[in-house]
């Protein structure tokens, strides 16, 4: 087979056979030692033979939860990694699939039929020392509460078996594959006899894996040893966080948890201190677009704010430009809650409501303290608005967040609030409103035409049928199937122009707004989208998917 593939010659062949003869090894491992083909050809070639399944490791998500089932000397001895679950059984990488003794030995260990794939036996021992291994993620614990006083008579059981350890290996696993994963956020949630464990990854939650629920007690109590909260307390909500280091990058995490029917379900922000702030041409800009935000921020003075929901981008896009305007000449602070992005030359401060200090307070203080550049790190309220607006006007760039759904929403919201029309209109100098979608992985993606009646549903352009490249998600091992890696953002930039404040003062509605910033040269997110849709960055089922 090797030869009808031409991957050896007849000649490689009869000189493999000859050192066999001498060595007694196998032909395979023979041909290979020789030098003429790779292991991983090698098994490819028997898996077509034998006909299973043949995977790369490099491009599998190893389920972390499931190699917590089989002790490494195991995993070694037989040569068989298990990667993940499938169709009521688990899908077992093996050197060697026909070895029933293993298949056997693993079924036990599972707890469930063992579906053997083959892969290439050199990938093995490197990825079981990276899997059993790198699950003793090294973290760092702040302000651990579990010898409070007066804590329950059961609280040293509760942390003894927390730092059992097998559960802190099962929570530093979840958190290692999570970082690999590229996910952003961890959910661990109670059923009725499962724990299930779900990835946020590229802003689409998807099931990594589940355990037997009499493991969840332990460790949500693992998670909030590490976060500092009592573990005592599983009837109201907490929040707290910690620090990990994985393959040397820090890992901020924070944790809130949520008491259910259930049990107690926590929630975990990653935040990746390695990555640092973006630059705006990696964003997604495009070159029009960051020309018209750019004649915004330049300005010495006014109020920046970019709009969209919760996991918008929005906070990236401000440290962006703060990355832009973080120069010796400017004095530049920031109050946010939490501290997302920890950056040189910028003094940033974090709310804490416990303490006193809310947004209202902090900004005050910060007005005091002679800034060029102020980051808000959200608008909540009236009185933040106000200071803000007010900040702005007075010789101040004010750069915030708020909640809306388009750019064009932002006035009504600010005056809703309290600020006066007029306010409004005379300190907020742009408006950006965003998106995250995901972009198109680059190594399946496949052209396609969508029918007409998609094409009008969505309102693709005639133009971009005949000269754009329309593709769809396909998926592959590289995306985890998916179809998509990574995410870019949409913009839309609306300067506040006389006109459009004009109509803010009378009170129009966004939808008239929104028409006369079109007019005035805006591109809506739907006509951003469109035209990544047209450059092959992203499908339009992603477009339906992110714009309303």
């Amino acid at each position: 087979m090797l030869i009808e593939q031409g991957l050896i010659s007849e000649e490689h062949l009869e000189d493999a056979l000859q050192l066999q003869r001498q060595t007694g090894i196998r032909l395979g491992e023979t041909i290979v030692a020789l030098g003429y083909v790779s292991s991983g050809d090698v098994a490819r070639v028997l898996a077509h033979r034998l006909d299973v399944e043949f995977v790369e490791l490099a491009n599998v998500a190893i389920d972390p939860l499931i190699i917590q089932a089989v002790p490494e000397e195991v995993a070694r001895r037989y040569c068989a990694i298990p990667l993940t679950r499938r169709e009521g059984g688990v899908v077992v990488a093996m050197r060697d699939p026909r070895d029933v003794f293993a298949i056997d030995d693993l079924r036990l260990l599972l707890g469930a039929p063992v579906i053997a794939v083959m892969t290439d036996p050199e990938q093995i021992v490197p990825t079981i020392e990276r899997v059993w291994s790198g699950s003793s993620l090294a973290t760092t614990v702040h302000e651990a509460t579990t010898d409070a006083p007066g804590a329950p008579s059961d609280l040293a059981d509760l942390v003894a078996v927390s730092e059992d350890v097998p559960i802190v290996r099962l929570v530093n696993a979840i958190l290692a594959q999570a970082v690999d994963d590229r996910a952003s956020d961890v959910h661990l949630e109670p059923g009725s006899d499962r724990l299930r464990v779900r990835f946020r990854v590229d802003g689409v939650l998807h099931d990594a894996s589940e355990a037997p629920l009499s493991v969840h007690r332990s460790a949500i109590s693992r998670i909030k040893i590490m976060a500092g909260i009592d573990i005592t307390q599983t009837r109201l909500p907490q929040d707290g966080r910690f620090s990990v280091m994985h393959n040397g990058r820090k890992i901020d995490v924070r944790m809130a948890t949520l008491p259910t029917a259930n049990g107690e379900a926590a929630v975990l922000r990653l935040l990746d201190q390695s990555t640092g702030v973006m630059k705006l041409e990696a964003l997604g800009f495009e070159p029009r677009e960051l020309e018209r935000f750019q004649a915004a921020y330049r300005k010495p003075q006014g109020a920046i704010l970019t709009s969209g929901p919760t996991g918008s981008g929005k906070t990236s896009t401000l440290y962006a430009v703060l990355l832009e305007l973080n120069t010796p000449d400017r004095n530049i602070i920031a109050v946010e809650d939490p501290v997302e992005y920890k950056t040189e030359g910028i003094k940033q401060i974090q709310i804490d409501i416990r303490a006193g200090l809310t947004f209202p307070i902090a900004l005050r203080s910060i007005l005091r303290a002679d800034p060029d550049v102020v980051l808000v790190g959200e608008i909540r309220d009236a009185e933040t608005a106000r200071i803000a607006a007010e900040a702005s006007l007075t010789g101040h760039l004010v750069l915030s967040t708020i909640h809306t759904t388009r750019a064009a929403a932002v006035p009504l919201r600010l005056i809703d609030m309290g600020v006066a029309p007029f306010l409004v209109s005379s300190a907020v100098t742009c408006i950006v409103g965003q998106r995250l979608v995901r972009r198109l992985c680059v190594r399946c993606a496949e052209p396609y035409e969508p029918d007409a009646s998609t094409r009008r549903s969505v309102g693709v352009p005639d133009e971009l049928m005949d000269g754009g490249m329309i593709q769809r998600a396909v998926g592959c091992p590289s995306c985890s199937d998916t179809g998509y890696r990574g995410r870019v953002a949409l913009y839309e930039i609306m300067p506040m122009t006389e006109d459009i404040n004009r109509l803010v003062i009378s009170r129009a509605s966004s939808g008239e707004i929104e028409r006369h910033a079109v007019a005035e040269g805006m591109d809506t997110l739907r006509m951003a989208a469109l035209r990544r849709v047209g450059a092959g960055i992203l499908s339009i089922d992603e477009m339906l998917r992110v714009i309303v």
